[in-house]
């Protein structure tokens, strides 16, 4: 359905998905899967059609219900998450989350992948759905590094079973590389996003994880970002994320 007040010519008016995206919501591509199961809405109307155009400035989007806001001016955050915080933007229960940390921002940002409860280091924030989509799907294989401090010594030949692969119980799972850092401390990269992967693989090879840090993010770097604070993405920085996605 299009609305009479969108039929002017003279408007500017720019393809829904991309409103959404723009909202940092989600991709272009995930915004046309929003717009196919019906949960977004123009100005109180469901709109299902992929191709529809509207002149953001005229019209309320919403998706599932709240009314978004589109962003022309992108943010990119590196961020040091501290163990005990869940990666999300909001917890109903009032536990710890990643907007405790940027409360001062006033942009509308989410989190790129996560990392669980228990684990710290980087997690990245931003309000570009496009790179959020590429940075979080497989086909794309952002190398991730973390280091790993562990409980008594390392079990013969465990690089070399975790660099061959393990079975699991969703499907084989590897280490990229693997060194020993010191007596207490290993450093795995992976390009894997599933539950926990990191945590079951180390379990499979009877080594007990006391703590686990996320180093890097594809080409992005935790660096000396104390815990707890934030920085912007250098030029640089997101220069080469950009084009590790293809962007």
């Amino acid at each position: 359905m299009r609305l009479s007040r969108m039929d002017s010519h003279e408007m500017p008016e720019i393809r829904l998905n991309k409103i959404i995206a723009d909202a940092g919501i989600t991709s272009r591509r995930g915004a046309d899967e929003l717009i196919i199961e019906g949960r977004v809405s123009v100005d109180g109307f469901v709109i299902r059609e992929l191709g529809a155009k509207f002149d953001p400035n005229l019209v309320k989007v919403s998706v599932d219900g709240e009314t978004i806001t589109r962003s022309m001016s992108k943010t990119y955050l590196a961020l040091h998450k501290p163990k005990g915080v869940l990666s999300t933007m909001f917890d109903p229960e009032g536990r710890p989350s990643l907007s405790d940390f940027i409360n001062l921002r006033t942009e509308r940002l989410f989190h790129v992948g996560r990392l669980d409860k228990d684990s710290e280091g980087l997690i990245l924030l931003t309000n570009d759905g496009d790179l959020t989509f590429r940075a979080t799907h497989p086909s794309f294989g952002l190398e991730k590094t973390y280091i790993i401090e562990f409980d008594g010594k390392l079990p013969t030949g465990v690089d070399k079973v975790l660099l061959k692969g393990i079975e699991l119980e969703d499907g084989m799972g590897r280490v990229l590389s693997f060194k020993q850092l010191s007596p207490q401390w290993i450093e795995v990269s992976i390009h894997e996003g599933r539950y926990h992967i990191i945590r079951r693989l180390m379990e499979a090879v009877d080594v007990k994880v006391l703590r686990l840090v996320r180093t890097k993010f594809g080409p992005i770097s935790l660096g000396d970002t104390v815990e707890g604070r934030w920085r912007d993405l250098n030029s640089g920085e997101l220069a080469n994320l950009q084009k590790a996605l293809d962007l």
